[in-house]
């Protein structure tokens, strides 16, 4: 059986994580992992793999285009934006990890089936990939909500240099994907890095204001998601059931990490890359399978 051919952009905590996560996989493969850091452990490692690796960028996927079927962007934010038209002009399927406002927002447990039919896809942000999915189904248990809160903690030690300098992005992105999917206007995200030893797992606490609901019907939606979401991503917890006060909804959600480049505390980057290779595995089944 053929397999999907992906090119991994960014040769960071991320990219590796993924292609550890490709290797593990059927149906994927990756034929180009591609940075710009000439003194990156992790592309040495990759290259001892017998895995092509570059030190060219996005250049290199100019150069192999003819060897991928979908990208994977994991660099920056601000490197997406400089590189985008030249990913567009390739024809590939581009699934975009970093906080932009470009391509079609994507929470595969949610409309990851309509996403296959876009170029590119936006994972949105790690917060939006672990609270979207819960909100979503309060609002379709008929909770009518007005306002939704969301604070995301994770570990300093999982919060590099990306994600550090993504912040801003990380909230605004976070804040508009929650809007898209739930229909709630007023919605508000914060991400708080603890430096906390031994490190932290990342822990996502939502708030709603609730003008009514039914806490059985909401927490009968609550389980079928967290299962459904724990399909792609193992290490996904509801650890605070819902619970309702005072016309405000809460629950919680913990992610730990799979362990397969990145430590178990780094649930932050490992719910943004199951997703990711989520979405690959949806474009080689849907899609790419049909075309070989």
């Amino acid at each position: 059986m053929k397999k999907a051919k992906i090119g991994i952009l960014g040769t960071g905590n991320i990219g590796t994580d993924l292609l550890m996560k490709i290797l593990n996989t059927e149906s994927l493969e990756c034929t180009v992992f591609a940075g710009h850091n000439p003194d990156s452990s992790n592309i040495k490692m990759v290259s001892d793999m017998g895995i092509s690796t570059s030190i060219d960028g996005v250049k290199a996927l100019v150069d192999n285009q003819n060897n991928l079927d979908i990208i994977i962007d994991a660099t920056s934010a601000k490197a997406h934006m400089a590189h985008r038209n030249l990913l567009e002009r390739l024809g590939k399927y581009v699934i975009n990890l970093t906080p932009t406002e470009t391509g079609k927002k994507c929470v595969p447990f949610i409309n990851g089936e309509e996403c296959v039919w876009c170029r590119e896809v936006n994972m949105i942000t790690c917060g939006g990939q672990a609270t979207i999915p819960l909100a979503y189904a309060i609002v379709q248990a008929g909770c009518s909500v007005s306002y939704i809160e969301t604070v995301s903690t994770i570990s300093a030690k999982s919060a590099g240099k990306a994600t550090r300098e993504n912040i801003d992005e990380f909230i605004e992105t976070t804040s508009g994907a929650m809007k898209l999917f739930t229909g709630v206007n007023h919605t508000k995200s914060i991400m708080i890095i603890n430096p906390n030893e031994p490190p932290v797992n990342m822990r996502n606490t939502i708030y709603f204001q609730v003008e009514q609901g039914d806490l059985s019907r909401v927490c009968e939606g609550v389980e079928r998601t967290e299962l459904q979401v724990k399909r792609y991503v193992p290490g996904y917890k509801i650890i605070v059931a819902p619970s309702l006060i005072d016309n405000i909804l809460a629950i919680t959600v913990e992610v730990s990490g799979n362990g397969d480049f990145l430590p178990e505390y780094a649930g932050n980057l490992d719910i943004i890359t199951c997703a990711a290779i989520e979405m690959a595995e949806k474009y080689y089944n849907n899609i790419l399978i049909k075309e070989r």
